[in-house]
């Protein structure tokens, strides 16, 4: 169980220092009165404590704070951590307190970024905007010094030749882009009056945009000064420029003469000597070739083929008053098929396919038949399955085709061919 703490002088010391004591009580700008060290719930106009009963109020005053601060926190604390944040709720309220990310981080267990994020506490209402208040950044630098404070005073070494420190360019958020402003507190009869101690207008540290930067000021000095320091040599002295050429630039320049290309010999096949390609020469006329008396030769004649006896079936014959001759001419006279200048037909292929396939084709229609009607009847059979029906319905009809002409042309082919009829 998380143990519960109770508020410590360190607490009570640092309170009163940046809260500051008030005799008479003051009403604030928004109506309400405040007296001693930052007590409300009492005050009234005319009342007067002394610091000794200023501490009291004090003290009644941190108890509800106290309490809140061992509630909201399950995280474990030490005694200085206790302090600095019951200093700190006190300061910004228990309501901002409850929804800070300091109590967030503080509940999950980064208790250092819980520290830092204390400082961002720092600005207030004053004469009509919200600034960073310089009281305040001072008040948050003590808390969180408090809350960083090890209890047993024992602090953990960071020697600067080992852990030589860098800046974090990720904690920029953590300084103030506006200057942080000085007020003071007076009072004028029974009402607290803040003022700017210099009564100064708010500066707010900008990079302007039209002048400048810091950057680009560093960089001209820079400039300037290797300028300075380059001037004292003496300057190279420049080589002489060649005399330029002056030209008219009414007239066109003439265009260089290409030289002349040696002369490329040339061997013709038809003589044996080697003219220049820029001549030809003109072959002499070849005398004409008188033809040769070609020796009469001897007629060739092939010798008889030797006799073969006809087959059974190129003898056969053919008697019908419908045979046509070559001429176009019926005749009832037998004629021999092995005159008839006429090639035998060749046998038909399967008209229908081969039989292993057909009857493949219908045992696959059939099973796919099956297969859809199965489908349908045990599978889709819930509620919502329309789509996986239409699946088994088309596959059951795809089947059902197949199987159908498949044993149509079965049939067809154990029929055998048509038969046609002759006129």
């Amino acid at each position: 169980m998380k143990p519960r703490h109770q508020v410590s002088r360190a607490a009570v010391d640092l309170i009163k220092r940046f809260e500051g004591y008030r005799m008479k009580a003051a009403q604030l700008p928004d109506g309400r009165w405040t007296i001693g060290y930052g007590h409300t719930l009492t005050a009234r106009g005319g009342a007067t404590v002394s610091e000794k009963d200023a501490e009291a109020l004090l003290l009644y005053d941190l108890i509800s704070v106290a309490h809140a601060v061992n509630e909201q926190t399950y995280a474990p604390l030490n005694q200085n951590q206790f302090d600095a944040l019951v200093c700190f709720a006190f300061n910004i309220g228990l309501d901002n307190f409850v929804r800070s990310g300091v109590l967030r981080r503080i509940n999950e267990g980064s208790l250092l970024q819980a520290a830092c994020a204390m400082e961002m506490w720092r600005k207030a209402d004053f004469e009509g905007e919200r600034i960073v208040i310089d009281a305040l950044v001072r008040r948050r630098s003590a808390e969180k010094a408090l809350f960083l404070t090890p209890a047993d005073g024992v602090w953990i070494a960071a020697p600067s030749p080992v852990l030589r420190p860098k800046v974090d360019y990720d904690a920029s958020c953590s300084v103030p882009k506006q200057t942080p402003a000085a007020v003071m507190t007076r009072f004028e009869g029974d009402r607290a009056v803040v003022e700017r101690e210099d009564s100064a207008p708010l500066a707010i540290v900008v990079p302007d945009e039209e002048g400048p930067t810091a950057s680009e000021q560093a960089a001209a000095a820079v400039g300037a000064r290797l300028e300075a320091i380059l001037a004292d040599k003496p300057a190279p002295v420049a080589a002489p420029a060649a005399p330029a050429v002056v030209r008219d630039d009414l007239v066109l320049p003439e265009p260089p003469v290409p030289a002349a290309a040696p002369p490329t010999a040339v061997l013709y096949e038809d003589f044996e000597e080697t003219v220049s390609a820029p001549f030809r020469l003109t072959p002499e006329p070849v005398a004409p070739v008188a033809p040769q008396p070609v020796a009469e030769v001897a007629e060739f004649t092939p010798p008889p083929a030797p006799a073969v006896e006809p087959t059974l079936f190129e003898t056969a014959t053919r008697t019908s008053p419908s045979v046509f001759n070559l001429d176009g001419f019926s005749t009832s006279e037998d004629v021999a098929l092995s005159t008839l200048d006429v090639p035998f037909a060749e046998p038909e292929a399967p008209r229908f396919g081969n039989l292993s396939l057909l009857v493949s084709l219908g045992v696959l229609g059939l099973a796919m038949f099956g297969g859809g009607v199965l489908w349908i009847l045990t599978v889709a059979s819930g509620p919502g399955f329309s789509q996986i029906k239409m699946f088994g319905y088309g596959a059951s009809m795809i089947g059902a085709i197949c199987f159908v002409v498949s044993a149509y042309l079965l049939l067809r082919k154990l029929a055998g061919p048509d038969e046609v009829d002759e006129d």
